[in-house]
């Protein structure tokens, strides 16, 4: 006896018969990757280039129970005015000072020290963050 081979069933080996549907999945998933990377690339962009203000904090001082001494080195265009905010905390977290310091003068750079009065003794102090007005 010999055994006759027959072909195989179709669409229950291999590929699916819906190729075409696989096909655009595969498109809207790169099209939806390439707009998400772009938006993300968009954003990043603008949050470092288009910054017009950018601060460091170099160091603080605790000078007495009821001031810290903070250097700050503020970089931005010439023509930019802003505000940066400090804040002192005590050694249990809590905010004893906050400081908004104002950025007006001209040039590109401002190396400058802030003192920055607090209700009890500080351990820290940190910068916020500084925004263009």
């Amino acid at each position: 006896m010999s055994a006759v081979r027959e072909g195989l069933t179709e669409g229950r080996y291999g590929r699916s018969a819906d190729e075409r549907a696989d096909r655009t999945l595969k498109i809207a998933g790169a099209v939806l990757g390439t707009l998400l990377l772009a938006v993300t690339g968009w954003f990043g962009w603008y949050y470092v280039v288009d910054s017009k203000i950018s601060a460091e904090l170099i160091k603080f001082d605790v000078v007495s129970d009821s001031e810290v001494q903070v250097h700050l080195e503020i970089r931005k265009d010439a023509d930019a005015h802003g505000v940066c905010t400090l804040r002192s905390r005590s050694e249990d977290g809590a905010e004893v000072g906050r400081k908004d310091v104002a950025v007006d003068e001209a040039g590109g750079r401002v190396d400058e020290v802030y003192s920055i009065r607090t209700t009890a003794r500080a351990t820290s102090a940190e910068l916020i963050g500084c925004t263009a007005r």
